[in-house]
């Protein structure tokens, strides 16, 4: 789902690095991605009242927006965490571990949550609701989905990293995980998780827990996250459970985000509804599920097969 007050500004960087053009990198160079005009799937910091309900309506099917085979879902989710910044040395809530563990459990016979995504698919007329048999599905993990993990400590993140920054951070990540074609990119989503006490694209004060979008690059288009140190904000916030714990906001976050970029990979020409995305229909739905690797706070999200929000497939 667009921030529609952050499109202008975005715009207008996007125009700017535009009129650079497009270059050719050398051997070994890094990829410097351009920032998209607008960013998707935004979940708000505190949901207000327009949240959508776990009620079916009809506003809320969500259809795809492109008949394309590449770019609208993530057949094969491939997950690279990316902890960004020197800052990295302290991480009070215990964010980086927490963040690994629920990918590397997030897959197989006892992730009912995940399998949730397997009806969504790619390479069928735009408007469909119903794939079927039809298309190339997103195919659910028999194996963890973490593919790779980066502590890019060279230097410390910037306090208030604006989007071109966390995209330049994405094509980064690309490039030191060997992902350099198109190819790799077409399942890969690089989460950049920031540092405490830093402020990615103005987190908290832009109203936001995260978001995802595209960004062009030397090496294709890259899917990417933009990730803050949630528990900077306390307990309760991003995540509809009061119990106090800390780290619920931020899982719930991150699967909303991870959910929403396997199904539409390159927005906004994947799955879409009258409330947005896969997760952004859900927001006030979250449960704990317990992986082989513990037990996570896992936001609900939009099936078409059972026509309301759910958290297990």
């Amino acid at each position: 789902m667009r921030i529609p007050l952050k499109a202008a500004a975005h715009t207008l960087t996007a125009l700017a690095l535009a009129a650079f053009g497009t270059t050719t990198l050398a051997a070994g160079a890094e990829a410097q991605p351009a920032p998209a005009a607008a960013h998707f799937g935004a979940k708000p910091l505190h949901p207000g009242t327009t949240t959508k309900s776990p009620t079916a309506t009809s506003g809320n099917t969500l259809s795809v927006r492109s008949s394309a085979t590449q770019g609208v879902v993530s057949p094969t989710p491939k997950v690279y965490l990316v902890f960004w910044g020197s800052q990295w040395s302290s991480d009070p809530a215990g964010v980086a571990p927490d963040m690994q563990n629920m990918f590397k459990g997030l897959y197989g016979s006892q992730d009912t949550w995940g399998t949730i995504l397997s009806q969504y698919c790619e390479g069928v007329a735009k408007g469909t609701t119903t794939c079927g048999t039809k298309g190339t599905h997103v195919q659910h993990p028999a194996s963890s989905p973490l593919a790779g993990v980066w502590f890019d400590n060279a230097a410390a993140t910037p306090a208030n990293a604006t989007a071109a920054q966390i995209a330049a951070e994405a094509g980064k990540a690309a490039a030191h995980f060997g992902n350099t074609t198109q190819a790799p990119n077409l399942n890969a989503q690089y989460v950049v998780v920031s540092p405490t006490g830093t402020h990615p694209d103005g987190f908290p004060n832009s109203g936001f827990c995260a978001w995802h979008d595209k960004t062009s690059s030397s090496y294709g288009n890259l899917a990417y996250t933009n990730l803050p140190y949630i528990p900077d904000t306390g307990a309760g916030a991003c995540t509809t459970f009061t119990d106090g714990r800390l780290l619920s906001g931020i899982e719930s976050t991150e699967t909303h985000e991870y959910a929403e970029t396997v199904t539409d990979f390159w927005p906004s020409i994947g799955w879409n509804g009258g409330g947005g995305e896969i997760g952004d229909e859900c927001q006030n739905l979250d449960a704990y599920v317990t992986l082989s690797t513990g037990t996570f706070d896992l936001q609900g999200l939009w099936s078409n097969s059972a026509n309301k929000c759910v958290t297990h497939g």
